[in-house]
């Protein structure tokens, strides 16, 4: 069944069967409670709202993959009432965000812009499509993508040619095929023994993933500054159950969700990708190399027709202009 045939399906079995009176809201987390995720929105989501309501509305997290372990799975899992709210990637689903996604691609975003502000401009306009059935809390972006790598240093596109490289979604695996690697699609928390066995010789993504994955275990060597782009990430809520809930208890989700959530989460990311990165320099088992100007343009060239052919693959011109503030 196709993603969104399935999403359609869940929703109504979701609504024939009535929303949600309790008001402790699960929300589903595929990674372990020391994630970034956790302090940075769940828990933050769980004070402002249990604060705001004296307590009559909380959220609870379920880490490690207790309401369902698959990561690509944590949108159905919110529409499919298994979760109240989760946390996800578009890229785990590329099909259903395809302008969303947009904001991954090298340069798609203004680097002095911070990337939730570029999502939220965009959303009511160009992107709301994309999240059927739900209503979305938080909408950001991670830090810069960098190369990490299980024992070869990356300093020039040539390097590539041959390896196998993780990408999370289909904007990352243009990227990939453009500097000349294998794009190898999978979630994050499979990377490690990836990695580790040499299924994949690398993987495209932030920092933050050194210390939340772990992958400071099983890399080598790290290229930081070539143009790869971001990730995007959202938290949803189900729809039905946002609307259950009592007026008292939705104006203090509603002061809690949006841009200050989301502004929350990304200043996160970017804090866990500065220390994992000042950890991996003091690492003298781990090479890192930051490109010089020259370099970073060799990189830039390579992948400068991109951006352009996904746009207009997915007749994202509005949506691109939207995301800039345009």
């Amino acid at each position: 069944m196709k993603f969104d045939k399935l999403i359609a399906a869940a929703a109504l079995a979701v609504g024939l069967a009535g929303t949600a009176s309790a008001q402790e809201l699960k929300f589903a987390n595929f990674t372990p409670p020391f994630h970034t995720i956790n302090a940075s929105v769940i828990e933050k989501l769980n004070a402002d709202v249990s604060a705001a309501t004296d307590g009559a509305l909380t959220v609870r997290g379920y880490h490690g993959g207790e309401l369902g372990a698959g990561p690509l799975e944590q949108y159905v899992r919110v529409v499919q009432g298994a979760a109240d709210m989760a946390w996800g990637l578009p890229g785990y689903t590329s099909s259903q965000f395809e302008k969303t996604m947009i904001a991954e691609l090298p340069g798609a975003i203004p680097e002095e812009m911070p990337g939730y502000e570029a999502l939220w401009a965009a959303f009511d306009s160009e992107l709301s499509g994309e999240f059927p059935a739900t209503k979305a809390l938080a909408l950001w972006t991670s830090e810069p993508n960098i190369f990490i790598m299980r024992d070869k240093l990356i300093n020039s596109p040539a390097d590539l040619a041959g390896l196998k490289v993780r990408v999370a979604g289909a904007t990352a695996a243009d990227v990939a095929s453009a500097l000349g690697a294998t794009p190898v699609q999978m979630p994050i928390n499979e990377v490690y023994n990836a990695m580790q066995t040499g299924l994949i010789d690398g993987v495209i993504t932030g920092a933050s993933t050194l210390s939340d994955f772990k992958l400071n275990e099983v890399a080598k060597a790290l290229t930081v500054g070539a143009p790869l782009g971001r990730l995007t990430f959202y938290t949803v809520m189900n729809e039905g159950v946002y609307n259950g809930l009592g007026d008292a208890e939705k104006a203090a989700l509603d002061e809690a969700i949006g841009m200050g959530l989301s502004k929350s989460a990304e200043d996160a990311w970017y804090a866990a990708a500065d220390a994992a990165l000042e950890a991996a320099r003091a690492d003298d088992s781990i090479e890192v190399l930051d490109l010089s100007d020259d370099a970073k343009q060799a990189f830039s060239d390579a992948v400068a027709g991109v951006v352009d052919s996904y746009v207009e693959g997915v007749d994202g011109a509005a949506a691109l202009a939207a995301l800039r503030g345009e």
